[in-house]
């Protein structure tokens, strides 16, 4: 046997063996030898179209996760909260391996074990078109009173800005209702994944909604999102396992065939 698939084999073991203590801590005293885990829970809100009970595979972050836990010999259940919920449960409740879909950010380090990238995501200025929001820079928004999503970080230089005063956020349960609000001019402008944006308008609002909106994509760089681990021993064996048979998938062909599966090749501004 190859020394990798002994080294797969060994991952499988140890990340086996996590998920039977997760569940013995669930259960109380119950024996580990009748624990059969399967399946392992991540918590997550809805957030589609990359986590979204609502869509095969639970979004596309849901078809990368399960193919990589299909070479660990696992299928996962994804249960979904609000997010500060969410992030609570799948940080401290001993029945989930942790959450997702979660931008990395230095706060989040001391929290997580991230897993490798399962989506690049971009976030955009929407506003609408007959009242433009224009700025090439993030200082320019000054005065500009922001549709955010609260417990959402928008990067550190967009976070950095709002906590020294020199941005104006207003934080909204989520994407859709922060939409609305724009739309009924309650916020001059919201911030949004354009993947997001895109699914939304396509699936949640009218034809004339959709065309009174605009975006600015240019204020932020592409970031991915990650799975996050707990930051404990157990999680550290779980994320290693993870990504170790994440070099296995290819995570581009996934992806293409996803969007081409849901009919959503393009985004919002290509």
């Amino acid at each position: 046997m190859s020394a990798r698939r002994l080294l797969g084999r060994a991952f499988r073991r140890a990340f086996h063996r996590t998920l039977i203590c997760a569940l013995c801590w669930a259960v109380g005293s119950a024996p580990a030898h009748a624990q059969t885990p399967l399946t392992i829970r991540f918590a997550a809100e809805e957030w589609p179209p990359f986590v979204s009970d609502g869509l095969p595979d639970d979004g596309l972050s849901g078809a990368l996760l399960r193919a990589v836990l299909d070479r660990l010999g696992y299928t996962a259940r994804i249960d979904y909260f609000p997010w500060k919920r969410a992030m609570e449960l799948g940080l401290h409740d001993s029945r989930y391996a942790g959450f997702l879909a979660v931008w990395r950010t230095p706060e989040r380090e001391k929290l997580c074990h991230f897993s490798t990238p399962v989506g690049d995501t971009r976030i955009v200025l929407a506003y609408l078109k007959d009242k433009p929001v224009r700025a090439t820079q993030l200082a320019e928004l000054r005065g500009v009173r922001i549709g955010t999503v609260s417990g959402f970080s928008n990067g550190e230089a967009f976070d950095t800005l709002v906590r020294q005063g020199g941005l104006s956020v207003e934080e909204g349960v989520n994407d859709e209702t922060n939409l609305r609000k724009l739309l009924a001019r309650r916020y001059p402008a919201v911030l949004v994944e354009r993947r997001v944006l895109r699914h939304l308008l396509t699936t949640r609002f009218k034809t004339e909604d959709r065309e009174r909106i605009a975006v600015n994509e240019r204020l932020f760089a592409g970031r991915t999102v990650h799975i996050c681990f707990k930051r404990t021993q157990a999680g550290l064996v779980q994320q290693r396992a993870f990504n170790d048979a994440a070099k296995g998938v290819d995570f581009g062909a996934v992806e293409r065939e996803y969007w081409k599966r849901i009919g959503e090749v393009g985004v919002a501004g290509d």
